[in-house]
């Protein structure tokens, strides 16, 4: 008993270490000699590296953001071959339970990382990787929303809300899910957290001051960037 605690403990602590890495920020430094929090929105992620540093910059930001809670949940997946945790009827709800710790550690590292501060990015990389080690359908489905409300809009914050929001409703409806009580109450925890942290933008799109992110750009925008 006291070794699994120890365990649980040991996870969730490597999960927010994991968390904190700032790729943003290490890469930034390095190779552009740039703090991405003094530039743009001042967030340490894959959008704010998009708009102010471009997609060289912003790709491996992403893929090492995603990696992040995507390692972070699936370390916890070593907890299966513990009788104490998955021995029991009650024991798929416990490991869910402790995935779902180990996905807040990685995204409040994310947010607050220890290796840079305490002033890291929103996360939604870092989220998107947990949720992927967790149940990789329901990801690919906010995904897919995520991706055609960015083709349509151009704005990511958008996508990213869009995108929480169907969080709920695909881990509703998805049979491998829609019975886990705690992922059930951790997806519309992460649909009004969403909401929450992205309260500055909706006033800006209220506003229209809102940045559009073009991933690929027409050629009737590429010939209105050179007028």
């Amino acid at each position: 008993m006291v070794l699994t605690i120890f365990s649980v403990i040991c996870l969730i602590i490597i999960a927010y270490l994991l968390g904190s890495i700032p790729s943003a920020v290490w890469i930034g430094k390095k190779y552009y000699g740039v703090d991405i929090r003094e530039h743009g929105s001042k967030n340490a992620g894959t959008t704010n590296m998009l708009r102010v540093l471009g997609k060289r910059a912003a790709a491996p930001v992403f893929v090492l953001d995603f990696l992040k809670g995507f390692v972070a949940v699936s370390l916890v997946s070593l907890l299966k071959h513990d009788s104490l945790i998955t021995g029991s009827e009650e024991g798929f709800f416990w490991f869910d339970l402790i995935k779902i710790f180990a996905v807040i550690a990685a995204v409040l590292g994310h947010v607050f990382p220890i290796f840079a501060g305490f002033r890291g990015g929103k996360g939604v990389a870092t989220l998107i990787g947990s949720v992927t080690g967790m149940y990789p359908m329901i990801a690919l489905l906010c995904f897919g929303v995520w991706f055609i409300v960015l083709m349509i809009s151009h704005y990511v914050s958008l996508s990213s809300m869009m995108g929480g929001c169907f969080f709920p409703v695909f881990t509703l409806i998805f049979p491998k899910t829609n019975h886990s009580i705690p992922f059930i109450v951790f997806s519309f925890f992460i649909a009004v957290m969403l909401i929450i942290t992205h309260r500055k933008n909706i006033k800006r799109l209220r506003e229209g001051t809102e940045s559009k992110i073009y991933i690929w750009k027409t050629k009737r925008q590429r010939e209105g960037e050179q007028k």
